[in-house]
């Protein structure tokens, strides 16, 4: 995935009536939008039953600002978890676009001006099938499938932006994807994913996504083949070429839809999962934010096997937040962050968890660290929370039920243990499960999440306090860049005070040009070979900075 990467992120425009907009709750009420079909496309889900894939509608439910008169607003894709199968299936409670965190944090991010929009995705494979190649089988698909459609809703939302009157008022350029637990995963795809050829090129494990189809002992078959599965942009319609990865031949795989439009986004967020090869990272991958427990017991935080929670077996090699971070870092795609030195207590906090963890502080990761619980278990990041009485939440599609939908969850057996329910299952992995904890949890999480939001998407947020780097005033302290626009050099001055460097930064956020050591009130900034195009330029003072907008054309 390109990224864009915003260099405005030194920018603090401070504007009295939206003072803390996207860090706070500015509004009181929340606008919702529910089951809009944002794309039809073809699951595996039903598949033991119609013995072929069926066409299903994709859907979202859109949060807004109640009384908000911004009509360009920053987007937030919200992906449920669930581990690619619905509620009751896959053996949990969670895994519905209706989670009670899903809702909360689409109604926190409405609340702080965000439109944010909960995202549904296809679902459907066997966690219990025999050999983990297969299983392994079975998730890459299903996983290619959500990436599909993550990508796709993110063109639904463009289309209505640019060619259907903006219902929503979105701007296009300023899109984040949130994925929780499984929806992480999701979003970890939709961040790394550019190329089908990162499939079958694995290095951490290498061939880890090929099949020993012929028995010979070595793996040659892809589990994922565009001519089956479609593009991984999931915009082509894709009809079977013969009976092969269980879909019989001449059926429908996947259905493109509005595929007029870009499927680029500027942030990615994942609140636990992890990333199917970290060599999908390199350095144009969008900028990342990482929280996940330090000692989380099914997505490994380092570098290791997969254990599926519907079965606990082994799945396939994966990457966590710790390799996520380092490869970020070592890319410079998080750089911007870095650069403007978060000093706030959640970031403290991150730091004090890396130590914890054992390793180096990378910016953008948040390490989960809290006290197991009496059962001596790590809960990870427990941001969900239900009723007692709640009703199971069944597949959503028009006459087809699931086991027990509709019953309470404290009547529903569990297959783990017919003495528990899945109420009594699910307190094992959240002891004294509240809204009250998870809302604290999630709270800390917006803490470390959205003053880097608003750097990434360039959004116009009062970042006082959060940095020990200060901004400075550039009429203060006379500064001019001049002329701009120019076709080849601009001069920097100032009046009133010396500045010791200067560094270029292009739209991507990537360092461009710069020189340090200057001790001077008058700079000839050259362009040399850069291209046309908007830059940022940072001028470093003893006792801060100052960041200006240049256009060579």
């Amino acid at each position: 995935m390109k990224k864009i990467f915003t260099f405005f992120m030194f920018v603090l425009v401070l504007n009295a009536s939206y003072a803390q907009r996207y860090l706070e709750p500015v509004f009181d009420n929340v606008t919702v939008v529910p089951d809009q079909p944002y794309a039809l496309n073809s699951t595996m889900l039903l598949f033991a039953n119609l013995g072929a894939t069926a066409k299903v509608p994709l859907w979202t439910d859109i949060y807004m600002p109640e009384g908000d008169t911004e009509t360009d607003r920053p987007l937030v894709l919200v992906f449920h978890t669930g581990n690619f199968l619905p509620p009751i299936l896959n053996q949990q409670i969670a895994g519905h676009r209706k989670d009670s965190s899903v809702v909360h944090v689409c109604t926190e991010l409405a609340k702080r001006g965000y439109v944010a929009a909960a995202v549904s995705y296809r679902r459907g494979w066997n966690p219990a099938a025999q050999d983990q190649p297969t299983r392994a089988l079975g998730l890459i698909q299903a996983a290619y499938r959500g990436v599909q459609d993550g990508r796709t809703a993110i063109r639904y939302f463009k289309a209505t932006a640019l060619a259907g009157g903006n219902p929503y008022g979105i701007d296009p350029e300023k899109i984040a994807v949130w994925g929780n637990g499984t929806g992480g995963y999701l979003t970890l795809g939709l961040v790394g994913l550019s190329d089908y050829n990162e499939i079958i090129t694995t290095t951490n494990g290498t061939g880890k996504f090929l099949l020993d189809t012929d028995g010979d002992g070595v793996v040659e078959t892809p589990m994922v083949v565009p001519a089956y599965h479609g593009d991984i942009e999931g915009k082509d319609t894709t009809i079977a070429p013969n009976a092969a990865f269980l879909i019989p031949q001449g059926d429908t795989s996947n259905f493109g839809f509005h595929t007029q439009f870009s499927s680029d986004f500027q942030l990615g967020i994942n609140i636990g999962g992890a990333l199917g090869d970290i060599s999908w990272l390199n350095d144009n991958t969008t900028p990342t934010i990482s929280v996940q427990s330090a000692f989380d017991q099914f997505a490994p935080y380092n570098d290791a096997v997969l254990i599926v929670p519907t079965t606990g077996d082994p799945i396939v090699q994966v990457q966590g937040a710790q390799q996520i971070g380092a490869s970020q870092e070592a890319a410079g795609n998080n750089q911007p962050w870095k650069d403007f030195g978060f000093t706030d207590d959640v970031t403290e906090l991150a730091r004090k968890n890396s130590a914890i963890a054992g390793h180096p502080y990378y910016e953008g990761v948040l390490p989960w660290v809290h006290a197991r619980n009496s059962l001596g278990i790590d809960e990870g990041v427990v941001i969900n929370w239900w009723n007692p009485d709640d009703a199971a939440i069944g597949l959503g599609i028009p006459g087809v039920g699931v086991p027990h939908e509709g019953a309470p969850l404290n009547a529903i057996p569990h297959p783990s243990d017919s003495t528990l329910t899945y109420h009594t299952q699910g307190l094992i992995l959240n002891e004294g499960m509240s809204a009250a904890k998870a809302k604290a949890n999630l709270d800390t999480i917006f803490q470390y999440v959205l003053p880097r939001t608003c750097l990434a998407l360039g959004l116009d947020c009062d970042l006082a306090g959060f940095s020990s780097i200060k901004h400075l005033d550039a009429s203060e302290l006379g500064l001019v860049i001049s002329p701009n626009p120019t076709q080849d050099v601009t001069y920097i001055r100032t009046e009133n005070e010396n500045f010791n460097e200067v560094r270029v930064f292009d739209l991507q956020g990537r360092l461009v040009a710069g020189e340090d050591g200057l001790n001077t009130s008058f700079y000839a900034l050259k362009r040399n070979s850069l291209p046309d195009g908007m830059y940022a330029v940072q001028i470093k003072f003893d006792d801060g900075v100052i960041t200006q907008k240049l256009m060579f054309n």
